[in-house]
Parts: structure tokens; sequence; C-alpha cells
């Protein structure tokens, strides 16, 4: 679906808290990947690139919705612990907020870079409060194409958050990632699900927000 004018769709919100509902797996391939520890990860595989569309379903115990979706907006906090950013910031442009990111890849690979939109709504369905952020690749004339660095023209992703009824958070999310270049897309879908192993052993928002920005992470 095509970024609306100003940003996302009313519509790409309802989205997300539909699935968060009711998950939508009826009439693909979706594959289980993993499932364990009250967390479901699915991925569907795309015939053409080879690599996977990825969606995730479950329970963060002891960790509120307020403060997942807090933290997981949080670029300064994230430059602390993300071994791999380079460069992570926000900037206006064209009356938008844009988010730049750079990621390290190694050597000899060359890093890749982003240009995204992200929103988030606080929104009340039917007496439940559901935190959506939405983000999707965008392009900007402010944020120029790096020589050395691969610019990620294919990235979308989604999370919905509310409570689960106790102390905890019920979470969903989509995520697309295409990073490009030339790296074999065994590999990139190797690492994907290596990445997904620190999921399935989360305890914690970090571990949740670690693996929704960036599964693609080669470790």
């Amino acid at each position: 679906m095509e970024l609306a004018a100003g940003g996302f769709s009313g519509e790409q919100f309802r989205e997300a808290c539909a699935e968060l509902q009711q998950p939508a797996l009826a009439g693909a391939d979706w594959q289980l990947l993993v499932e364990t520890s009250g967390i479901s990860i699915y991925r569907l595989p795309d015939q053409k690139t080879g690599l996977y569309e990825y969606k995730v379903f479950g329970v963060l115990e002891d960790c509120s919705p307020t403060l997942l979706a807090d933290v997981y907006m949080d670029l300064d906090y994230r430059k602390q612990w993300d071994q791999y950013v380079k460069e992570l910031y926000e900037q206006e442009c064209n009356g938008q907020t844009v988010v730049y990111w750079e990621v390290k890849y190694p050597f000899p690979m060359s890093n890749r870079d982003y240009v995204y939109l992200r929103q988030r709504r606080d929104l009340d369905v039917e007496g439940r409060k559901i935190h959506v952020v939405l983000a999707q690749s965008t392009s900007v004339p402010q944020l120029v194409e790096r020589s050395g660095v691969i610019r990620v023209k294919q990235y979308k992703q989604s999370l919905a958050i509310e409570s689960d009824g106790k102390k905890g958070s019920k979470v969903f999310m989509y995520y697309l990632d295409n990073p490009g270049g030339q790296i074999p897309s065994w590999l990139i879908n190797w690492a994907a699900k290596n990445q997904s192993r620190t999921k399935r052993e989360a305890q914690n928002q970090r571990d949740l927000i670690q693996f929704s920005a960036n599964p693609n992470t080669l470790q």
C-alpha cells in the first residue's frame, strides 16, 4: 500500500489493530518459524527475491504497553544498545519528520542506510487502548544516497501493542526489509532466522525492539 498524502492512512493503522486482534495468516503460505515462550514468528517467502516477510504475535510479560511503545520510539536510547548503528536521527523534510539510519555491515560488505517515514498513534478501539507504530521507506531530496553506502529502498514495518489484561503487553509486528546489493538471499535469511533466536528468548522490551528494528543484523 502506498503512503497517503501527509503520511500513513487511517486504514493502515486499522489494519495493524485488526491483526493484533485476529492474525491474518490465511490465503498465503505463511510458515511458522518459531513458537515458544508466548511468542510466535511466521514468515512468508517472496518468490522473486528469495527473501521473507515476517509476522510476530505474542505477549511480553511484565512490560507495559506504554513503556514498550515509548522505548521503541526512542532513537537516542537505541544508539546506546545497538552496536550496529552508525548514524540515526530524525529530520524535518517537506513538512514531515523522516528518520535517517545507517547500519554497520561487516567487511567486505557495504553499510546500508534507510530513509523512512515513521508515525505513532495511540488509538481507542472499542475501549481498548492500542499503540500503533508504522514505518515505511521513502525518498526525500534532502537525504541523497551516499557514496559507498547502499540505500535500502524496500523497508516496511508495523507494530501494534495493547495490554494483555495483566502487567504485560500483547504485541503484533510485521516486517519487510530488502537490504539490496549483492548479499545472497540465503545469507540474509540465515541472519534473520538467527536474530529470531534472540526474539525467542526475549524477556523484556529491548529484545523485542532489537529484533523488530533489525532482524537482518549479521552476527
